[in-house]
């Protein structure tokens, strides 16, 4: 299975709780952070619900 990065670009301060508690389930808490994951459904859904705060390649 294909792998990919996701690095956290922009803050979740003022952003509905749906999308920060997308961004803690993807495993970001703060700036910068990067972190692998499997390239699912699941989480390509999650990937693309916070797409503007967030940048990825494959790993």
């Amino acid at each position: 299975m294909a792998k990919i990065k996701v690095k956290q670009v922009k803050s979740s301060i003022k952003k509905p709780q749906n999308q920060k508690r997308t961004l803690i389930a993807l495993g970001l808490k703060r700036i910068g952070q990067v972190v692998e994951h499997d390239d699912t459904p699941n989480i390509l859904g999650m990937v693309n619900k916070v797409k503007h705060l967030v940048s990825t390649e494959e790993a």
